[in-house]
């Protein structure tokens, strides 16, 4: 039988190989028992993205729910993971579920569990549902939907724009002199976009499961379509794309460049301290930039990093004063919405900054640099042998001296392993918690400089 493991943002896995009916099955029988030890009355919330056969995943799971006596809310079209994280915690429930593969390519579709406060379940208790998947289905199908009193539908996208519209100054992002776009890149955030923003410039905001043929993860590579209509048209001063489940955000300036996930961070940062006067501790993952530390020190702010994962992050926004938490990856959640990650909140505070200051983002990015220094990142992502990976990963773990020519300052092995070298550089190398991937990371002075790090990096693992 197939072993179900959660990776570092839930269980994914090809449709029809291995994420199929039964091993949905398997999973929610293990959510159902875990459930029940904390709960005698249990509910849950359930919705699905935009992925191949959602809507047939989250029946199948609801009717293991419901034979168990566990209640179902759920949603009858696709929805957001924040969505469902923000229903999970307005309807009270025990847990929240998403039948998601996230950014992943087209074939996955995954699942992933919400603790009852609105975020990501906590690493602990997603290891006792793991050990608690049993190796063959018990289940037997019995239980019809239709007209069932533990089957509720509710309505998480009027729910999550009702709390957009209580909690941002939207007229003011409407009636500014900027013009906003967005990419949904055929993901879960298509329908909030198109009722909250319709006069906007709107890409990929139709259905299409297939996403295009390509990865729905807002990184560069896969957002050239939109990165060209912003230089062409140049009549977009702000263009903010989502990942499937549009729990992750990608950013672009008026001239078409991208703005990666450490400089929206920094962003933030400086937004909610020096412009809202708020104030909080600092959490971020393994992978993101040094520039971070430097800010909180200016801010005094207290700043802590964590292994690579949300779920990471978010015991510490549960029991600490958490201005901001956030990933390299785009998944960045602040003081006053869910503990969780949330690509177009995130959107919106930028948009919400730009609108207020009448500055574009490249001269708030500037404000920022005036304190930290100007820095470029980038991440190429190896899609290499199992046993080529391994062999890397030893090598890393022996101890590397030295890429290229760039000689080795201090290494760091929290999650992966970090290179630092002279002039504030450095380099990380990771094996993805979701896909068949090893990651390098880099972070240096400006593009060619990095450019120069990571080539030199890549041809060095390779050889190994």
């Amino acid at each position: 039988m197939y072993k179900i493991q959660f990776g570092t943002d839930g269980w994914r896995a090809i449709i029809a190989k291995d994420f199929t009916v039964d091993n949905v099955k398997r999973v929610t029988e293990a959510v159902c028992k875990w459930l029940k030890k904390k709960n005698n009355y249990p509910a849950i919330v359930i919705g699905h993205d935009c992925r191949f056969a959602g809507k047939l995943f989250l029946e199948e799971a609801s009717k293991v729910f419901i034979a168990n006596g566990i209640k179902v809310y759920y949603s009858d079209v696709f929805v957001s993971t924040p969505m469902v994280s923000l229903g999970t915690l307005r309807q009270n429930a025990d847990l929240g579920i998403v039948i998601t593969a996230s950014h992943n390519p087209p074939e996955y579709s995954g699942y992933k569990l919400k603790g009852n406060y609105g975020g990501p379940l906590l690493p602990e208790d997603i290891s006792d549902i793991e050990m608690m998947i049993p190796e063959s289905i018990s289940y037997t199908s019995g239980i019809s939907l239709e007209n069932n009193e533990k089957f509720v539908k509710i309505d998480l996208q009027k729910m999550y724009i009702d709390h957009v519209k209580a909690s941002f100054d939207l007229d003011t992002i409407y009636n500014s002199d900027f013009q906003w776009g967005y990419d949904a890149m055929y993901g879960a955030g298509m329908s909030v976009m198109n009722e909250l923003f319709p006069e906007i410039e709107l890409l990929h905001c139709d259905p299409n499961p297939g996403f295009n043929g390509t990865a729905p993860e807002p990184i560069l590579r896969n957002l050239q379509e939109f990165a060209d209509f912003i230089k062409i048209s140049e009549a977009i001063d702000c263009g903010l794309a989502t990942d499937g489940d549009a729990d992750r955000i990608g950013l672009f300036d008026d001239q078409g460049n991208f703005i990666d996930s450490h400089h929206i961070i920094l962003l933030l940062i400086h937004y909610l301290v020096k412009y809202k006067n708020q104030t909080g501790k600092v959490v971020t993952a393994f992978s993101t930039t040094e520039k971070i530390s430097k800010l909180c020190k200016h801010y005094g702010l207290e700043q802590t990093t964590t292994k690579i994962g949300f779920k990471h992050i978010t015991g510490y926004i549960l029991n600490e004063d958490v201005l901001l938490g956030g990933e390299e990856s785009g998944g960045i959640a602040i003081k006053g919405h869910i503990p969780e990650r949330d690509g177009i909140w995130m959107g919106l505070i930028i948009w919400e900054f730009m609108a207020k200051t009448g500055k574009t983002l490249a001269e708030l990015i500037e404000e920022v640099y005036e304190i930290v220094g100007s820095f470029k990142y980038d991440r190429n992502d190896l899609h290499i042998t199992e046993e080529l990976k391994q062999r890397v990963l030893a090598k890393c773990k022996e101890g590397i001296p030295s890429f290229g020519n760039y000689q080795v300052l201090k290494t760091e092995d929290m999650d992966g392993y970090k290179y630092h070298f002279e002039n504030d550089q450095w380099l990380l190398i990771r094996a993805s918690g979701t896909e068949p991937v090893l990651r390098v990371y880099a972070e240096s002075k400006d593009e060619a400089s990095v450019k120069k790090l990571l080539d030199t990096a890549t041809n060095t693992v390779l050889n190994f």
